[in-house]
Parts: C-alpha cells; structure tokens; sequence
C-alpha cells in the first residue's frame, strides 16, 4: 500500500488526515514522523513530495523522497516568498547561472533528461514563469546561450557557487531593475484598488440609503 504526501522537510507535522489513513494499519505515526522528517533533512524549509510503502501485514514501511519543485528550489535558493504575479513585467530576483545549476542538479534525477546542460535550460523555464532574472537577463535570452554553448564550460564544471565579486555586480543590477519596476509597481496597486473600488456590492450587502424628504428640508435649513 502506498500513501502520498507533501510535507514539510525536516519537521514533517501530525495531521488528523494522516491518523486516519494510518491509524487503522496499525501503523505508529511517531514513527512515520521522526523517519520522514530525517529523510527529507537536506530539504528543510521547502514541501517535499513524500512516498509511504507500507507493507500492511509486517506493518513495516519504506520512506521514499521525491525532489522538491523547481519553483520551490529557486526560492529557497533565492531567499523568495513567492515568485512574480506577473513574471513579463516584474521581476523579483536576479540569480547567477550557478545557482541555476545547483537547482537542476538537484532536479535532474526526477526529469527526462540525461545531460546537465537541458536540466538547466529547463530549471530557466521555471525562472521565466516565476519573474526571476538570470545573469541579469531575461531567462529565455540565457536559454538561447546555453544552446549556443556559452555556458558549456561552467556547466560542464558543475559550479554552484559564484564568487562575490560577481554577486556583488548582480545585486547591484537588480538595484537599478527593482528602481525601475516602482512606478510599474504603482500603477498596478493603483488600477487594483480602482478594480476593487468599482466591484458591485456582495450580496446581501445593505445598499447606500437616501435622506428622506424632510430630512432635505431640515439639512436646507440648517
């Protein structure tokens, strides 16, 4: 029997849901705990896809641990909260080709890929839907260079991590690109406060009431 799960890595938490699909087993959930959180350690702070193979009648199981998302990656690499709501106009980190690397090292074993160099053209593609620059370009433009074999070298390296010198110089790009999104930024909130200014009322919502008549009369007097 096999039971699915996404969890926290590294402090995976009791849940009535899990009770219930172990309880009649005769499984122990502190023991299912304390395994899958130490299987899924040099993942902590991201969700992890986990596997359960429970054999039902020695009530013994095996622990089996999928990669995280790419997106989830990335933003842990990244220190993000989340990626860009609008990936084509916003941008929310500008990251070195290493980190891309580390990524799809990470991510090769779960894609159909046997060469390091497509598992990183693909971790791109989850830069370009998630608004994340890298080399300070835009990810498809990076995709054309890893073809080109720009990139071959390093790639072929393994490298994952960029010196600071280079580090430096990205954040300081991305400084300048963050300068010039404010007043994108703006508008957006702008037009969306707009859109919920202009939204009809919820239902059951009391509608705006008018002064009655003498009401008119006694404001007019006043």
């Amino acid at each position: 029997m096999q039971i699915k799960l996404l969890v926290e890595g590294g402090e995976m938490k009791p849940g009535p849901a899990l009770s219930q699909k172990l309880g009649p087993l005769g499984i122990n959930l502190g023991k299912v705990i304390a395994e899958v959180s130490k299987a899924t350690t040099d993942f902590k702070g991201i969700k992890v896809p986990v596997t359960l193979d429970i054999d039902t009648k020695t009530k013994n199981f095996t622990v089996s641990v999928s990669t995280p998302p790419a997106t989830e990656l990335l933003k842990k690499e990244l220190g993000l909260k989340k990626g860009s709501q609008q990936p084509d106009k916003i941008k929310v980190a500008n990251a070195a080709i290493e980190v891309i690397i580390k990524v799809a090292k990470v991510k090769q074993k779960d894609m159909f890929t046997d060469t390091l160099k497509s598992a990183v053209k693909s971790i791109l593609g989850s830069c370009v839907s998630n608004g994340i620059l890298v080399e300070s370009k835009d990810p498809k433009e990076v995709i054309e260079q890893v073809d080109s074999g720009v990139y071959d070298k390093i790639i072929s390296e393994g490298k994952e991590i960029a010196d600071k010198e280079k580090l430096d110089k990205l954040a300081s790009d991305f400084e300048e690109v963050k300068k010039d999104q404010e007043a994108l930024i703006k508008e957006i909130e702008q037009k969306e406060e707009e859109k919920a200014a202009a939204a009809p009322a919820a239902p059951g919502a009391p509608a705006p009431t008018e002064a009655k008549p003498e009401e008119k009369k006694e404001e007019k007097k006043k």
